[in-house]
């Protein structure tokens, strides 16, 4: 009886053994864990650029619109500051108010990453100019532009604002 006691015990450590092996087999092992965790911490990392780069998209449009809107303002305020004469001493005070004003909008325009598109003395350039008319004028050379209706501005390499433009010859 001890003998069939020690043939089962035998079998059973046997199975337990062979059980043990195929869980062994089929269980991943540490290499393969950190090749798994390598993907995933490249998935993540793809991830965190992909959102970075879509925000700061949304930040330059966001940026655009904010500043497009605010450039009639602009427009207004230069216009109004060239044609006050400073005859007297409110004049003046009040020509020098609406320049400080002026100066602050670029500032902020700066500070924002928008910048003015030079245009006079500069070749037209219909992806930078908007030609609203044309004069002749032999002092000035072909296709070159004449007067500044109205300032352009980019934000980084984004044209918000075309520059209307006065084109010689």
């Amino acid at each position: 009886m001890e003998e069939t006691q020690n043939v089962e015990v035998n079998e059973a450590v046997n199975k337990s053994a062979e059980k043990v092996e195929e869980k062994a087999e089929n269980t991943p092992s540490a290499e393969e864990y950190y090749a798994q965790l390598q993907s995933v911490m490249a998935d993540f990392d793809n991830y965190r650029k992909r959102v970075t780069k879509d925000k700061d998209a949304l930040y330059n449009i966001i940026s655009a619109e904010l500043i497009t809107e605010f450039l009639p303002v602009l427009d207004t305020l230069e216009k109004s500051a060239s044609t006050i004469t400073a005859d007297d001493e409110k004049s003046k005070a009040w020509k020098d108010g609406v320049d400080l004003v002026c100066k602050q909008f670029d500032d902020v325009l700066k500070k924002l990453g928008a910048e003015e598109i030079k245009a006079v003395g500069e070749p037209f350039d219909p992806n930078l100019h908007d030609a609203v008319m044309h004069v002749e004028d032999d002092s000035l050379g072909e296709n070159i532009v004449a007067k500044e209706l109205k300032k352009g501005y980019k934000l980084k390499d984004r044209i918000i604002r075309h520059s209307m433009v006065v084109v010689a010859n």
